[in-house]
């Protein structure tokens, strides 16, 4: 029985497309702004979070998917979602919105699950409410967040009309190391 993706009716990217843009970036990351007097590029991964617009750099991602059946762990923290099984392999999935103190992620048909390889190997899956694109923006128009009461929140840049907080990824992938 053939199975139809129901993301193929809506023209949503599929988890393939997604991580060949996710690829595409990273694999490009390395040669931005290496010619003289190029102002250096930063290569973000933007998504929606309650609303609001988040990046991280796209070193960090390792493939982007649609939401998987989860198994719960009992006594985990509220942000820590579950388990999934991705190509043989076991990861945690958090709600990123938990874990910024935001609303809890509700998942839909947009809700996206950012994978993210740390260091020493550990991957890690965040949930969020969707996936906007990789965006370039000169390293000289990224700004530090200061004044902002946002533990992962350290810098912020402009994306057209909008602000978009730039998150540490080491310290949201450590937050249930604390």
């Amino acid at each position: 029985m053939n199975e139809v993706d129901s993301n193929e009716a809506t023209s949503i990217p599929s988890d393939a497309d997604w991580l060949g843009v996710a690829r595409s970036a990273a694999d490009s990351f390395g040669s931005l702004g290496a010619g003289e007097g190029v102002d250096p590029l930063r290569e973000l991964l933007v998504f929606g979070l309650d609303e609001s617009s988040y990046a991280i750099p796209v070193e960090w991602v390792r493939e982007i998917v649609g939401m998987k059946e989860l198994t719960s762990l009992p006594r985990s923290p509220d942000w820590l979602l579950g388990i999934a099984a991705l190509r043989g392999e076991v990861i945690e999935i958090a709600d990123l919105g938990l874990c910024l103190g935001l609303a809890s992620v509700q998942p839909n048909r947009q809700s996206r699950i950012i994978v993210l390889h740390g260091d020493a190997g550990r991957v890690a899956g965040i949930l969020v409410d969707s996936v906007s694109e990789v965006f370039r923006v000169p390293e000289k128009e990224v700004q530090l967040a200061q004044g902002l009461d946002v533990t992962y929140v350290v810098e912020i840049c402009r994306r057209g009309d909008e602000f978009v907080s730039i998150l540490d990824i080491e310290r949201v992938l450590g937050v249930g190391d604390a």
